[in-house]
């Protein structure tokens, strides 16, 4: 799809919140956005404005779809799930039901799905576990066998457990201080979990050394590995260029490309992951266009 046709299934609504609650160190919104919620599909994101019309924060913060209910009492809705970690950030948590807040979405690429029934595996680091559920429920009406590992710090980092359960044919647990499920990280189970069930897909989205870490396991084991990076984003629509990362390419080379608008799902063995070093991506020597040694 050409980048004009992909604009032109992006909206921008003025959302009025319907719903707010805490679920563990997180809020989960709900906000109005038929617009948005019809044109959406799992792994997408949207961009909120933030602060007000007075405000001095120009940038927008990115958030991916949690779920959406194309209609309803209200309208199509769109859930998010925030974790307050910046002025931009606390301020969308603040908001209260019939607040309104600026929405432009959806955003990136979805998650590929399967033609044909296959088993795949969820993996979700923290809150970056929020766009699996969504993605979950269409790969069990295409006759997916579908199961979840959902890893965090700390049990209160955890989110979606409880319906992981509800909604997938096997859950693990894992957290890095062993307060819920198994100590560890959600690369540890991931072999088993594969080679017992024969998936042929691993689906993550978390922090880049997990997706990382579950590229290498799921290539070690015969899978295929679709990616949701954690780029930041200052504009989600590919113009500022401040999410640019080494990917390859089909032709075997090596671009710098905007993960907002190319991704944010990747085939995971496609990303670079050599060219990070503490979760900045650096331009490889041998991507197209790199400086080379003595300038131009």
């Amino acid at each position: 799809m050409s980048e004009r046709a992909v604009r032109a299934r992006v909206t921008q609504e003025v959302a009025e919140v319907i719903a707010t609650r805490r679920v563990g160190a997180y809020q989960h919104i709900t906000l109005v956005a038929p617009g948005v919620a019809e044109l959406a599909r799992p792994g997408q994101f949207v961009a909120l404005a933030v602060g007000g019309e007075t405000s001095g924060t120009l940038l927008r913060r990115s958030f991916s779809i949690h779920k959406v209910s194309p209609s309803g009492t209200y309208g199509g809705t769109v859930e998010i799930v925030v974790s307050a970690v910046g002025v931009g950030t606390r301020w969308i948590v603040e908001r209260e039901p019939h607040d309104t807040i600026d929405v432009v979405g959806p955003l990136g690429k979805a998650f590929p799905l399967p033609t044909e029934p296959v088993a795949c595996v969820l993996v979700g680091g923290g809150y970056g576990s929020a766009p699996l559920f969504w993605l979950a429920g269409e790969l069990r009406d295409r006759g997916c066998h579908v199961e979840m590992v959902l890893g965090a710090a700390s049990e209160d980092k955890l989110f979606g457990v409880v319906e992981a359960r509800r909604s997938c044919d096997g859950v693990t647990v894992t957290t890095d201080d062993g307060s819920a499920g198994q100590r560890g990280w959600v690369s540890d189970p991931l072999p088993e979990i594969i080679d017992r069930t024969g998936a042929g897909v691993v689906y993550g989205c978390g922090p880049m050394g997990m997706l990382e870490s579950i590229t290498r396991v799921a290539q070690a084991h015969g899978a295929v590995a679709q990616v949701a990076v954690e780029e930041s984003m200052a504009c989600g629509v590919g113009v500022c260029m401040t999410c640019v990362m080494p990917v390859v390419g089909s032709d075997g080379k090596t671009r710098m490309v905007r993960s907002c608008v190319e991704g944010p799902v990747f085939r995971g063995d496609r990303v670079r992951w050599d060219a990070f070093d503490g979760g900045h991506a650096r331009v490889p020597d041998d991507a197209v266009g790199a400086p080379k040694v003595g300038g131009h």
